[in-house]
């Protein structure tokens, strides 16, 4: 039986809550505490997870193997290096740190500290995702759409940082190839920030994508289209469907196949739970994380490069 990891989750917000959940349910992990400037908050959170609370992170670093960090994104940085400076494993929400300098310096003291530093990029979780094992072959283009309506919880960054990150990282994962080119466009609507914005990512290998993310949207929508040479491949984050249409072997009529069509649609399964246990998995068998810190930084840069773009072109 593999050893107990002593947790905390810093940073008990909406997300944070469901992170001290999952670690209080978890017979790995033992949830030691929770920290948050907001003494109420931190207090619900523990009492309802049967922990304890406190308002200052750095006063539990000494108890702790492992910890959730779900600051807001200014402080993921100075949070995170606290903690890696210690030696202890870290999950740090996405996007990773304000800057690709942050992100470096990030995992650059998880490998000097022999620490996991695992990025919270959930929808690597997502079981319509997971299933594209033995179905991805070579990309060619990619279309992906992630609308939502306002939150203000994401209002702290723009609307490529807080949502089409989601699909840049995996269609880096997807394409593994160079970026050569980005084209971007984006407005403002409700924040002083791009609140929609469009970029179309031109890769080394040929592939191109066209990304477009919105958080003004009445309906949502979280969906992702695949071309590659043998197949059309649809992905439903949200309903959680995978279609898969490739060509038969019959003709429909002269030198035009057939189309098969098969979908597979996943029960809903719990991501956040899923990321935590390979979270505390790479830790106790010394395995790389899944969503590694170089994913985040790659993710991190090209939103970035989006976002510089979309000042370019909207300022």
């Amino acid at each position: 039986m593999s050893e107990i990891l002593q947790t905390a989750v810093i940073g008990v917000g909406y997300l944070g809550r469901f992170h001290a959940q999952k670690y209080a349910a978890l017979p790995q992990a033992n949830l030691v505490a929770v920290a948050d400037p907001n003494a109420e908050q931190a207090a619900r959170v523990a009492e309802e997870c049967g922990t304890r609370a406190v308002a200052d992170y750095r006063d539990i670093l000494d108890e702790v193997d492992a910890v959730s960090v779900v600051v807001p994104t200014q402080q993921h940085f100075a949070v995170a290096r606290d903690c890696l400076a210690r030696g202890i494993h870290v999950l740090l929400e996405k996007p990773m740190t304000v800057t690709v300098a942050e992100a470096d310096e990030l995992i650059a003291l998880a490998k000097t500290n022999g620490c996991t530093l695992q990025i919270g990029h959930l929808e690597r979780f997502n079981a319509a995702v997971q299933a594209l094992d033995g179905v991805l072959a070579t990309p060619r283009f990619i279309e992906s759409h992630r609308l939502a309506a306002f939150n203000p919880r994401g209002a702290d960054v723009n609307v490529v940082l807080d949502l089409m990150i989601h699909d840049i990282d995996i269609i880096q994962t997807m394409v593994r190839s160079p970026l050569d080119k980005i084209d971007a466009n984006g407005v403002s609507v409700l924040t002083s920030e791009i609140d929609i914005a469009n970029a179309r990512l031109h890769f080394a290998n040929g592939c191109v994508a066209n990304v477009t993310a919105s958080r003004v949207s009445m309906k949502p929508q979280r969906k992702m289209r695949v071309f590659q040479n043998d197949a059309y491949i649809s992905i439903d984050f949200q309903d959680k469907i995978l279609s898969v249409h490739r060509k038969g072997e019959k003709e429909i009529f002269p030198g035009i196949p057939e189309i098969t069509s098969q979908e597979s649609l996943f029960e809903s399964t719990d991501a956040i739970r899923d990321e935590i246990v390979a979270f505390l998995a790479a830790i106790s068998n010394g395995t790389p994380a899944q969503v590694t810190g170089e994913d985040g930084r790659l993710a991190l840069e090209t939103a970035i490069r989006i976002t510089e773009l979309l000042a370019e072109t909207s300022g």
